[in-house]
């Protein structure tokens, strides 16, 4: 059955669309025995009694398909007399009014049913009109034929929590009475599957509420078909494989099983694009896997372990690629991706400073090389001014200061003119002279 069948039927399990027409029911204790058995017309009962069975009818048919409900298949010796689809087969043609029958059904459960605990069977009868449709899913005022089923579930009946409660009675809070609950279904299954929108005898849908542990013993021993693995249970198996070979203690096995899980998902993508899903599934065969595994740089060897692994685990039934597939594993590795890229940024980002702070140094250095000479000519500049200062300050101590030329000074000569010693500077005719820096004409 494809998600269209299974939401087809699923529709009809409401109040105004309901048309199951006998429900029967046993219930077993934990030591195996039938307490109480039941039935009748599912249209008189109660109003909370409907609405709740009701309830429990619509949860074998939710969850996912390949996970929470698998395709059975009968094997041929099972629709032979006495065998477990025949079985079925006259459980629905009664109606489900055959005590004898029904009592040797509940056995059955019963016997290939491994639950410690209390639970509940269920079973439910309906008969549905199938509407021919046309391409564009319409339905026309024709019918194509009646199909008939039955619904069964299994229920585990616990005690209520312990808790105070009001009691009336006594007007006082104390203890509230524990009751037996009946849960949700934990096991289940439809009876004959509706593929193609038709009746097929050969086949069941079978639903299970806790997809790491199924009850398959019950598929084994209760309807006779082969055990069928959850997608949560090829999921767990094919990694559980990958990672021992791998080796659970080496630290790059984590990355490589990220790796895997990304290449598995964009390797379904690219098939889903060309394929419908529910009738040509991407199966992950020898060929797949080794692309997947090589693509990963896992090397030959132990590529070749895993596929031996995986084809002692699997045998002829090779896990569907999309089921093996983790969205937690995906959505951890696309951070993983995201962290790497910032670490690669991170690298670039501090080689580029590097570079800079190399050109900074570089450039500290040049500067610091103009400096040493700033500070060396800054140097000379004050030595030469403290000889100025010096030769300004000896200047001063002296009445007569004379600047010549050098071819001058040989000329000058002392001699006294009026009693006074005077200093005798010849003078040419085309020569001149400042005194004090005033231009002077003699």
């Amino acid at each position: 059955m494809n998600k269209k069948e299974v939401l087809e039927l699923k529709r009809r399990l409401k109040k105004d669309q309901a048309t199951f027409s006998r429900l029967v029911g046993c219930y077993v204790d934990c030591n195996h025995e039938k307490v109480c058995k039941f039935g009748g017309k599912f249209l008189t009962l109660e109003e909370d009694e409907y609405y709740k069975y009701l309830e429990i009818s619509n949860k074998v048919l939710s969850g996912t398909l390949g996970n929470n409900l698998l395709n059975l298949q009968f094997p041929l010796e099972e629709e032979e007399v006495g065998g477990r689809q025949q079985i079925l087969m006259a459980l629905r043609d009664s109606e489900l009014n055959d005590e004898t029958l029904l009592d040797t059904y509940y056995d059955l459960v019963i016997d290939t049913y491994d639950e410690a605990g209390n639970y509940l069977i269920l079973l439910y009868l309906d008969s549905y009109d199938v509407m021919t449709r046309t391409k564009d899913n319409i339905n026309v005022d024709e019918s194509e034929e009646v199909y008939k089923y039955m619904l069964c579930a299994i229920c585990p009946v616990t005690l209520s929590k312990p808790g105070l409660g009001y009691l009336e009675k006594e007007q006082r809070i104390g203890a509230r009475i524990r009751d037996w609950v009946v849960g949700a279904p934990e096991t289940g299954f439809l009876f004959p599957a509706f593929n193609d929108r038709s009746t097929d005898i050969h086949s069941t849908l079978f639903y299970t509420k806790n997809t790491k542990e199924p009850h398959s013993e019950f598929m084994t021993n209760g309807l006779g078909c082969g055990v069928e693995r959850t997608a949560t249970e090829q999921k767990m198996a094919f990694h559980s494989i990958v990672r021992n070979v791998l080796g659970a203690e080496d630290e790059s096995t984590d990355d490589k099983l990220l790796d895997i899980q990304q290449n598995l998902s964009e390797m379904a993508d690219d098939y889903a694009e060309t394929h419908d899903d529910d009738d040509d599934p991407f199966i992950l065969d020898s060929e797949a896997m080794n692309k997947v595994l090589s693509d990963c740089h896992i090397s030959e060897e132990k590529i070749s372990r895993i596929e031996k692994s995986v084809n002692e685990a699997f045998g002829d039934k090779p896990p569907i690629a999309t089921n093996v597939i983790d969205s937690k594993a995906l959505a951890a590795n696309e951070i993983r991706v995201e962290k790497l890229a910032l670490e690669s940024q991170v690298g670039d980002l501090t080689l580029e400073l590097n570079e800079k702070n190399a050109q900074l140094e570089e450039k500290d250095s040049v500067i610091q090389e103009k400096n040493n000479q700033i500070e060396e000519r800054t140097s000379q500049l004050l030595e030469k001014q403290e000889e100025i200062d010096n030769y300004t300050a000896q200047i001063k101590t002296y009445d007569v200061v004379l600047h010549v030329k050098p071819e001058k000074a040989s000329q000058i000569h002392a001699q006294v003119i009026n009693g006074e010693k005077c200093l005798v500077i010849p003078m040419r005719e085309n020569e001149n002279a400042t005194i004090n820096g005033v231009n002077t004409s003699l």
